[in-house]
C-alpha cells in the first residue's frame, strides 16, 4: 500500500532557515512541501494569503508559530530550539569581551535557562513575549552598558536598529528533522481518525438507531441519521437534567402513535458535557397496568429519596457503615424491622450506593400484587428477573403468597437468579416476636444477610439531635425559621413509645411545625398532636374516666392518674402499660415515683 502524501506549509522567519527547510524537505519523498519567508505579522499575513485547506500540517518557529495558531485549525509546529543550538552562540559570542544578554521569546530562553543550570554559566537572560516587549528591554540593556545581544530573529532586527550587535540563534538541522517527523506524525494520526470517524459514521447510519447528540446547553450537535423535528429536541431537552454524571437511564416516549425505547448518558469530552441520546422504535409493548410492580430510574429514586428521612445527614446513625458495606454485593438481602421503620428508603439508598444504578430499581409491593402479577413476574419474557444487573425489592414479603414465595424460592435457586439480580426483601417484625416461618425460608434458602432496623425508642437518646436534623430540613420544606424546642417539649418527645417509628416522627416534627408560630416548638402543641396520635395508635389506653377532666387539676396531676389507671388496667405490668401509654417504661417509673 502506498504511503499517503503529506501536504506541509513552510513559514520561516528568515531566508536562511526557508533554504535550510526546503533542503530537509528532500529527504521526505512522500511530503509536498510549500516554503515561505515571514517573520510574526508577516508570517500570518501569508498564511492568510494562501489559506490552510491544501495543507495538513505547518511549520514555523518561536513567536510566528504561536501567532499562526491563532489563525487556523490544522496543525501548527513550533521548530524547538535545541540546547546545543543556543550553546553553538554562546561559544561564538565567547570570543568578544563585549558585555552580552540572551533576548527573546520563550523558545529561545527556556534552553539558554537549562544550558546555564547544567554547565554553570551565570548569563544575563529576558524573556519577551512581543515586539514592543522587545524594544523595551534593548533600551534598558542599552543604558546598561550592554552593547551585544544573543536572540531571535525579532530581536535580532531590533537590536541592529539600534546600533547593537546582534548574534542570531539559528535552528540546527536536527531540529528541522525533528519538525518534519512530528508534523507527518500528528498528521498522519488525524488523516487516520478522519477515515475512523467516517467508517464509524456509516456503521451508525446502517443501525436501526438513531444517536443524538447535545451540547451542555441544549443545542442539537450532530444527528447520525436525520435531524429530529424540533418537538422530538424539546422531549430530549426535558430529560437531560435527569441524566446522572458517569452514568445511563433508560426510558420510553409516545411519538404519532410509536413507541421509542431511549437510552441517555452524558458524558465528558475535551472537559465539555455532551447529552448523547440513542433511540429506536420498540418491539415490547410498554405495560403500564401492573399494580404493585413499578420500576424507577436512577433519577427517580434518587427524587423520591430527597425527602425521605435517612436522607437526612447523620439520620442513619450506626447503619451507615453497615449499609455501605453491603451495597456492592450480590448477596439478597432481608430488612427486619417495625412498621415505620422506613425500610424501602432503605433499600433505595443500598441501590443508590450499589454499582447497578444503571439498570431500573423494581418494586414489587406484595400487599397489592395479584396472581397476574406473579406470573407476569415467573413466566413473561419480559419480567424485571429476567435483567441482568437489576434489583428487585420486595415491599412487604410477609404479605407475599405461600405458593408464589414457593415459586420464587424455586426459581431463584434453579436459575441462579442471585448472579444477576439482587434481591432484597423487607418484613415486618420485631426481635420480641418469634420469627415468621416465611422469612425463615427465604432468609436460610437465599442466604439472605439481614439487616435489623432499629426502632425510634432504641434511639431514644438521640431524639433530640434527630429532630433537629429534620427540623432543618422542615424549615426549607416550609419556608419556616425554627430554632427548636421548648425543654418541656424536648421531653415529651423522647418519653412518647412511637409505635410507628421514623415514619410518625417526621409526621409529628411536620405537624408541629406547621401549627407553631414562634421560634420555638411549645410543650403545649407536642400535648395536643401527640395526644392525636396516642388517639389514632392506642385508642383504648387514650379514652381516659371522666374524673380525670375535673377542672381546677393540674396536667402533672392528670397524667398521674392516667399512669396510674394504665398500670391498674393491665395488671402491675409496668412493660404492657407504657406501650398502651406510648411512652417508654423509664418515664412511666418516673412518673409513679415522683
Amino acid at each position: 500500500m502506498a504511503q499517503p502524501v503529506t501536504r506541509i506549509l513552510g513559514i520561516a522567519p528568515y531566508d536562511g532557515m526557508r533554504a535550510s527547510l526546503e533542503k530537509v524537505a528532500m529527504n521526505y519523498p512522500n511530503v509536498q512541501f510549500d516554503a515561505f519567508t515571514g517573520d510574526m505579522e508577516d508570517g500570518a499575513e501569508i498564511v492568510k494569503r494562501y489559506g490552510t485547506e491544501d495543507y495538513d500540517a505547518i511549520i514555523s518557529r518561536g513567536g510566528t508559530a504561536q501567532l499562526i495558531q491563532t489563525l487556523t485549525e490544522i496543525p501548527v509546529i513550533s521548530i524547538r530550539l535545541s540546547v546545543y543550538d543556543v550553546l553553538r552562540v554562546i561559544k561564538m559570542v565567547e570570543n568578544y569581551s563585549s558585555l552580552y544578554a540572551v533576548v527573546g521569546f520563550p523558545s529561545i530562553t527556556e534552553p539558554a535557562h537549562i544550558l546555564c543550570d547544567l554547565l554553570g554559566y551565570e548569563l544575563d537572560i529576558i524573556t519577551v513575549h512581543s515586539a514592543g516587549e522587545a524594544e523595551t528591554a534593548l533600551g534598558r540593556l542599552r543604558q546598561g552598558g550592554y552593547k551585544m545581544v544573543v536572540s531571535d530573529v525579532v530581536t535580532h532586527t531590533l537590536a541592529l536598529q539600534n546600533g547593537m550587535t546582534a548574534f542570531l540563534i539559528t535552528s540546527g538541522m536536527e531540529s528541522l528533522h525533528t519538525a518534519f517527523d512530528e508534523a507527518i506524525r500528528i498528521s498522519g494520526y488525524l488523516q487516520e481518525l478522519r477515515r475512523e470517524v467516517h467508517f464509524l459514521r456509516r456503521i451508525a447510519r446502517e443501525r436501526e438507531s438513531n444517536t443524538v447528540i447535545m451540547d451542555a446547553k441544549g443545542e442539537l450537535c450532530y444527528s447520525v441519521k436525520e435531524r429530529p423535528e424540533e418537538r422530538q429536541l424539546e422531549l430530549l431537552r426535558k430529560r437531560i437534567p435527569e441524566i446522572p454524571p458517569g452514568s445511563q437511564i433508560k426510558f420510553y416516549q409516545n411519538e404519532r402513535g410509536s413507541l421509542y425505547q431511549i437510552s441517555a448518558r452524558a458524558p465528558r469530552i475535551a472537559q465539555e458535557r455532551y447529552y448523547l441520546f440513542r433511540y429506536a422504535v420498540t418491539r415490547i409493548p410498554l405495560r403500564s397496568d401492573r399494580p404493585g410492580i413499578r420500576a424507577l430510574s436512577s433519577m427517580e429514586v434518587t427524587h423520591l429519596s430527597a425527602g425521605s428521612f435517612y436522607n437526612i445527614s447523620g439520620a442513619m446513625g450506626a447503619l451507615e457503615d453497615q449499609l455501605n458495606a453491603v451495597a456492592g454485593s450480590y448477596q439478597p438481602l432481608m430488612l427486619l424491622g417495625e412498621a415505620g421503620t422506613a425500610k424501602e428508603q432503605i433499600a433505595r439508598a443500598v441501590y443508590l450506593r450499589s454499582p447497578r444504578t444503571r439498570s431500573p430499581f423494581v418494586t414489587v409491593d406484595c400487599t397489592v400484587a395479584s396472581d397476574r402479577e406473579w406470573d407476569f413476574l415467573f413466566d413473561h419474557y419480559a419480567s424485571p428477573l429476567n435483567e441482568r444487573e437489576g434489583t428487585v425489592f420486595f415491599r412487604h414479603a410477609e404479605e407475599m403468597p405461600d405458593h408464589s414465595c414457593s415459586r420464587l424460592l424455586a426459581i431463584t435457586m434453579e436459575t441462579n437468579l442471585v448472579k444477576r439480580i439482587r434481591l432484597i426483601f423487607s418484613y415486618d417484625w420485631t426481635e420480641e416476636e418469634v420469627m415468621p416461618d416465611k422469612a425463615r425460608r427465604i432468609i436460610s434458602r437465599l442466604g439472605c444477610f439481614c439487616l435489623q432496623l432499629p426502632a425510634l425508642r432504641s434511639r431514644s437518646d438521640e431524639i433530640s439531635s434527630l429532630a433537629g436534623l429534620c427540623l432543618n430540613v422542615i424549615n426549607q420544606e416550609l419556608g419556616k425559621q425554627l430554632v427548636g424546642f421548648e425543654p418541656r417539649a424536648m421531653e415529651q418527645l423522647r418519653s412518647y413509645h412511637w409505635p410507628n417509628n421514623f415514619t410518625q416522627f417526621k409526621k409529628v416534627l411536620l405537624a408541629l411545625a406547621t401549627i407553631t408560630d414562634t421560634s420555638y416548638i411549645r410543650s403545649g402543641d407536642v400535648a395536643e398532636v401527640l395526644a392525636r396520635e396516642r388517639a389514632l395508635h392506642h385508642p383504648k389506653a387514650a379514652r381516659q374516666p371522666a374524673g380525670t377532666g375535673q377542672p381546677g387539676r393540674t396536667l402533672e396531676q392528670i397524667t398521674l392518674e392516667a399512669v396510674r389507671q394504665a398500670v391498674d388496667a393491665c395488671g402491675g405490668n409496668q412493660t404492657m402499660a407504657a406501650k398502651q401509654l406510648g411512652i417508654s417504661r423509664s418515664t412511666l417509673w418516673r412518673y409513679l415515683k415522683g
